[in-house]
Formats: C-alpha cells, sequence, structure tokens
C-alpha cells in the first residue's frame, strides 16, 4: 500500500474514491471539444461531503468536481492504457520524435487499434472510449498527462497537484478541487522530470525542491520525498496567455483610470516604483503592465529568478539566475545579476522579485543614475515594504547603521504600488504610495490612491471602490518638468458609489 493511501482518510478529500468505478462495458461520457479541436475542463458540480466522524458536527465540505469525462480512467481503460505505453516504450522509444505531433497521434490510435483488436470482444469498448484514450496517451507521452487540460482551460490560473491522486486548481479566484489524478506516483515523477529537465535543473533526493517554468512562462514549484511526506507536490501557476492592457486592468475593478494615469506618468518620468504584496497578489502581472509604460528607445534588463516578465519592447535583455550543480558549484545568484547589470549600460533595470541581499544593489543601482528602475516585494502594506526592504539589505552582509540604510531606501524608492488578493479572489491595486524622505530617523510615506472595501456580497465577494486620499503629489514639479500635466482634479476624494456601482 502506497504511503499516501495509508494517510488519515479523514482529510484526503479525494473525490474518486467516492466515485464508482465505470465498467469498460459502460460508454464513457465524451469530452467537451472546444473550437480547436482540444479537450477542456468540464463544467464543475458542487456537492457536499460529510465527515467520517459521526459523532462530530456534521459540518459539510463544498468539494468541486470536474465531469467524468476528464476524470480518472476506469480500471479497464487505465489497464489498457498502461499496457499500450509500455508497448510503445518496447517498440517505438528510439523512434519517437517529440515535435511530431501528428505522427505520435497516428502511431497512439494505430496502437490502440492492434491492442483490442486482439482481446476481444473489441466491440465492448466504443469509439469514444478509443478516442479519449489515445488523447490521455497523447498528452502524456508528450505532455503533462492529466494536466493537459487545466493547462489549457483559460479560466484556470493556478495548478496544485498535492499527492499523484489529489489535484486542486484556482479558477476565477476559488479553489476548487477536481477528480483529475495521475495513475500513480511514478507517472507523476515522469511528468516533474520532464519539467525541470527542460530548463536545465534537477530534483532528487539531494535536492527535493525546485523552481522551474514552463515553455508558456508559467511559474513551477516541485517539493518532493523526504521533504514531502505523502508523495511528490507539484505547484503550477499559469502565465497568462493574454496581454493584459490598462483597459482591462480598469474594466475588471483592479484599480481606476486615475491611477494607471499617475503610474503611468511616474514610469514615463524615469521614478523608481516598488510593487509589493501577498503571494498571488498579482504583483508581477502589474509588473508586466507597468513595464509597458517604458519608453520604446530606452534598454532593459530584466533579473529574474524564473524568467516571467514579458516585456513588449525590443531593446529587452533577460537574465536568469541558476541554481548549483551535483557538486555544489556553479550558482549564480539575483545579486550576481544585479552586479552584471550594471556593467551592461541599461537604462532601467527591472528586478522581478527582491529577496535577499541584492536589495542592497538594486537600491545603489537606483541612486547611481539607473532611474526608473522597478521591482516587486512581498509585504502586506506599504509601510512593511519598506521594513523588509531594510531587512533584507542587512542580508547583504554588509555592517551598515540602520540610518545609512533608511537614507539609502528614502532616495532611491519614489512609489510603492500595494497589490492584494481580496475575498472572493478579485486581485486589485489597493494603495499608492509616495515616499517622502526619512523624518525623526524613520521613513516617511503619504498615500495618494488607496481602495476602500465597504463590504461583502452574498457570494463572498469584497466590493468597494478606488478614491484618492486627498493629499496632491510631491512629484508634480518633477512630472511637469518632463512634460506630463496631471490635472489636480485626480487627487480628489470620490464620494462613495450606489451599491450597484461598487466592484
Amino acid at each position: 500500500m502506497k504511503l499516501s493511501e495509508r494517510f488519515d482518510r479523514r482529510y484526503q478529500q479525494t473525490p474518486t474514491a467516492t466515485q464508482p468505478a465505470i465498467p469498460v462495458e459502460a460508454p464513457a461520457a465524451p469530452p467537451q471539444v472546444a473550437g480547436d479541436g482540444v479537450a477542456n475542463i468540464a463544467p464543475v458540480e458542487r456537492r457536499a461531503v460529510p465527515r467520517e466522524n459521526p459523532t462530530a458536527p456534521q459540518n459539510v465540505v463544498e468539494v468541486s468536481r470536474a465531469a467524468d469525462a476528464q476524470g480518472a480512467l476506469s480500471p479497464g481503460l487505465a489497464a489498457a492504457k498502461a499496457e499500450i505505453h509500455a508497448d510503445l516504450l518496447r517498440r517505438h522509444a528510439a523512434a519517437i520524435d517529440i515535435t511530431n505531433r501528428a505522427g505520435i497521434r497516428r502511431l497512439l490510435m494505430q496502437l490502440t487499434e492492434e491492442h483490442f483488436r486482439a482481446k476481444p470482444p473489441a466491440a465492448l469498448v466504443t469509439a469514444d472510449d478509443r478516442e479519449r484514450l489515445v488523447e490521455v496517451l497523447f498528452d502524456e507521452v508528450i505532455g503533462l498527462g492529466p494536466l493537459e487540460a487545466p493547462l489549457r482551460d483559460p479560466d484556470i490560473t493556478e495548478i496544485m497537484v498535492n499527492r499523484p491522486e489529489q489535484i486542486f486548481v484556482e479558477r476565477r479566484g476559488r479553489i476548487e478541487l477536481t477528480n483529475l489524478a495521475f495513475e500513480d506516483e511514478a507517472s507523476l515523477r515522469r511528468v516533474i522530470d520532464r519539467i525541470v529537465s527542460t530548463i536545465g535543473r534537477r530534483v532528487d533526493e539531494s535536492e527535493p525542491m525546485c523552481d522551474a517554468r514552463l515553455k508558456d512562462g508559467s511559474r513551477v514549484n516541485v517539493v518532493i520525498p523526504p521533504v514531502a511526506i505523502y508523495g511528490p507536490c507539484l505547484t503550477i501557476r499559469k502565465f497568462g496567455r493574454e496581454i493584459l492592457t490598462p483597459e482591462r486592468i480598469v474594466a475588471s475593478g483592479g484599480s481606476s483610470e486615475a491611477i494607471l494615469e499617475y503610474l503611468d506618468a511616474a514610469v514615463k518620468t524615469r521614478l523608481n516604483v516598488i510593487v509589493s504584496g501577498g503571494t498571488g497578489s498579482g504583483k508581477t502581472t502589474l509588473l508586466n503592465v507597468l513595464s509597458a509604460f517604458i519608453p520604446a528607445n530606452e534598454r532593459i534588463v530584466t533579473c529574474e529568478d524564473a524568467a516571467e516578465l514579458r516585456l513588449r519592447q525590443v531593446h529587452v535583455i533577460s537574465l536568469e539566475s541558476k541554481p548549483a550543480n551535483v557538486e555544489g558549484h556553479g550558482q549564480i545568484a539575483i545579486r550576481d545579476l544585479v552586479r552584471n547589470a550594471l556593467r551592461m549600460r541599461p537604462d532601467r533595470i527591472i528586478v522581478g522579485e527582491v529577496r535577499g541581499g541584492e536589495a542592497l544593489d538594486m537600491l545603489q543601482a537606483m541612486n547611481t543614475g539607473h532611474d526608473g528602475s522597478m521591482s516587486t516585494l512581498h509585504a502586506n502594506n506599504a509601510h512593511d515594504a519598506m521594513t523588509r526592504l531594510e531587512t533584507l539589505v542587512l542580508l547583504a552582509g554588509t555592517e551598515l547603521p540602520s540610518r545609512a540604510i533608511r537614507g539609502q531606501i528614502a532616495s532611491a524608492i519614489n512609489v510603492v504600488v500595494q497589490t492584494e488578493r481580496l475575498r472572493g479572489g478579485a486581485r486589485k491595486i489597493v494603495s499608492v504610495a509616495e515616499m517622502l524622505g526619512v523624518v525623526d530617523g524613520e521613513i516617511a510615506m503619504q498615500e495618494i490612491f488607496n481602495f476602500r472595501q465597504v463590504g461583502v456580497t452574498p457570494d463572498g465577494r469584497a466590493v468597494g471602490y478606488h478614491t484618492a486620499t486627498g493629499q496632491p503629489s510631491n512629484f508634480q514639479a518633477h512630472f511637469q518638468s518632463d512634460g506630463v500635466e496631471l490635472p489636480a482634479s485626480m487627487f480628489t476624494p470620490t464620494e462613495q458609489p450606489a451599491p450597484e456601482q461598487l466592484y
């Protein structure tokens, strides 16, 4: 018995355990097919699952379940899949060309027909069953197996594989449990190895944790035993295929027009901007949007752990950190990239995320002629962002007094944009603050814009509105000297709109 099967079932929440097996003789529901002929995850339905402890209060847990068309294969089809896959590797492993997708599909269809022809009565397996089996095999041979369907679904933003038999997704800001599953732990490990090997990284018992990315830029995190107790864990944060524009952010309620107009002016006039927020609050997405405001004639160098930024300018150099090799040598950290970027004659430096001693190098770059640089930072609010930045500078190993560090931060950082993932999953800009300098030994800031939450809808969504705080910008003279005029009305507070106009 697998270790995950010995796990306490009260916490397992595996929907496939409660679903009766589908016999081979019963026709399986055909997968929903999009206009491009690619199977998508079917709409979810909800069901109440009571706790197993009969003496405990009968609180129910809502579980989302994908339709059977994308669920686990029946035992008969699963056994056939394993045999066909083994036959493929035994007879054609050396000749498989993963770039020839049409050829692989034809080969799988041929092997499937041969398999069922040799095991009568073949009529008990429907054409839909065979087509579904070919799709599953195709995804496993050249793709990521059961993860291919959620990767194609534009409504899903994150995929979380807790164990081979338990896969969660985040759909429109809400986490849902699907009935997608890997056949076993070995299948999940093959997918993990396929992901990390494409970028020259590795994950094994000596290095059980790894960050990687997919070809489309989606961020991947892998944790395997012995660190992950109940089996390999895989988390994929999908990279948006559609280019997010300021107009779409305003239309979705993520910001107001005034905020984006102000940030446009700040970026074009070369103010240094920090985007802070929690995990999954949309920091990198917003950084991509802000980078679009940079003039096309400037040279930009980006430094990231995993290359996620997709800048639209032509003159862009993207640098990516590198982990140590098996012998523990060859590591290239973000700090090394920032230092090297200073020698590449950049007009602006964009650091994907500051999380270590590179904070000091970034501040020094901002203070030595590289105005207009940007980065992201994990923090709960603008004041916490500056405090955390001060802590990260200390990680650089230089014995600097707090007064000197705060002076560097106050002179380097001009604007702090705070993002947040609110109740219901909506991601919004909740605050825009300007740096005023060091006052009485502390970093002083003033908030220019914020989001005021006024309630929660019956379906659990936080609603409110964006407004100015009434404080005029401290950089008005700076904007005017660069030929940018911001109207004074932009900084006038907005009255609370009617309930139906809240977002």
